[in-house]
């Protein structure tokens, strides 16, 4: 019997930057149901794993080895539900567990520019379900007419945010309810400060025992505070000597898979929570200075629902940040987080609370910009999409 080969399925794809990240998004309706059966298609789309994804649309870094997966909202008064995966240049893992607050500012631009939703006015605001943490929020972009009379997405603007180039037009964000999105609560440990002795394994040795103090905090995004100067640095290097000190995240590696038992997330060695922060008091201007490792590589700028979270651990009473943010007073703050490459600004409505910390977030809100970069089709090998076939 002769033997036939398929051609390679494609896929309609809109490849977008989102923030300070980018990649692929997706109508859910055009992946896989089968959740193995996906993360086989989406690994062959990004061309992992190999270090440099040189068969995929990967950029052989984290923040460019990202999917967005989009879908029309079955929950009342949702209007989108997004999926958002991490993969990994040289792993083949997919991890939907964690938001990505970046990713999350191009998925009302990839609905309304793909006609999965219409424009509404000038403005257009969407509530959106993120997936991966049952969190909701409220996306608002511009949606002016052009010359035909047509609404169309406006990707053009003053608006600048750090550790991407140029301007673009603003796109709010509006979290509705972030605390706890992956652990149980705000404070994981039930602690606004935890103090941890970090001791050196089989698999991660070369330093010697050490005590730290740490605040282990969930506002949207599961991170581990601690000072820099606990560790020996400064918090003002750059992220190219951050990744080039071996001994620093070596250390910082050791207390993350430890501590991550006291946040209830259990072994966290595959994956890409929590994230580390290393804080320092700001240098030009802002709130608290920051270097932010996503968990092994020490990110350019800060994520999106990272600033939301360190900006909350600087308003509560008692963390790591006390003593070292500069704050205002009133219960709306402006919060600049300094990073790497510029800084993130974060606006938090608080009240006082009979909870550790003495405040409770209400309301956060920041801005971010998007972009479509390319509108096309990721071609997927024969064999992988038919892979399905047999799961």
């Amino acid at each position: 019997m002769r033997s036939f080969k398929h051609p390679p399925h494609a896929v309609p794809c809109l490849f977008m930057r989102g923030g300070t990240s980018k990649g692929p998004f997706f109508n859910a309706a055009d992946l896989p149901a089968d959740k193995a059966h996906r993360d086989r298609v989406l690994l062959a789309i990004m061309g992992s794993p190999d270090k440099r994804q040189i068969d995929g649309l990967g950029g052989a870094h984290p923040l460019t080895s990202k999917v967005g997966i989009v879908s029309r909202s079955s929950t009342p008064g949702v209007d989108l539900d997004f999926l958002f995966a991490q993969l990994q240049p040289d792993k083949d893992t997919v991890d939907t567990t964690p938001n990505c607050g970046n990713m999350l500012a191009a998925v009302v631009p990839f609905a309304l520019q793909t006609g999965m939703l219409q424009a509404q006015g000038d403005t257009t605001t969407l509530r959106v379900l993120t997936l991966n943490t049952d969190m909701q929020c409220d996306i608002t972009v511009q949606t002016p007419l052009d010359p035909n009379g047509e609404r169309f997405v406006d990707d053009t603007g003053d608006a600048r945010i750090d550790g991407a180039p140029g301007t673009s037009a603003p796109i709010s964000i509006n979290f509705l309810d972030t605390a706890g999105s992956v652990c149980s609560a705000l404070l994981p440990t039930g602690r606004v400060k935890d103090r941890i002795q970090v001791l050196p394994t089989d698999k991660l040795g070369g330093f010697e025992p050490f005590e730290i103090e740490v605040t282990c905090i969930d506002n949207g995004m599961p991170l581990v505070l601690f000072k820099a100067s606990d560790m020996g640095r400064t918090g003002y290097e750059t992220a190219e000597a951050m990744n080039a000190d071996t001994e620093l995240k070596t250390c910082i590696e050791a207390l993350r898979l430890q501590v991550s038992v006291l946040m209830g997330l259990g072994d966290v060695s595959s994956k890409n929570y929590p994230k580390m922060t290393l804080i320092a008091p700001p240098m030009h201007g802002g709130a608290l200075s920051t270097r932010s490792f996503i968990p092994h590589v020490c990110h350019d700028a800060i994520g999106v629902l990272a600033a939301v979270t360190v900006g909350t651990a600087c308003v509560l009473q008692g963390t790591v940040c006390e003593g070292v943010a500069v704050l205002q007073a009133g219960p709306q703050q402006a919060l600049s987080v300094e990073h790497p490459t510029g800084e993130f600004s974060v606006v938090l409505q608080t009240q006082a609370a009979d909870v550790p910390g003495g405040f409770e977030v209400t309301q956060a809100a920041l801005l971010r910009t998007a972009r479509l970069i390319m509108r096309g089709e990721a071609m997927v090998p024969a064999p992988i999409w038919n892979s399905g076939d047999k799961t």
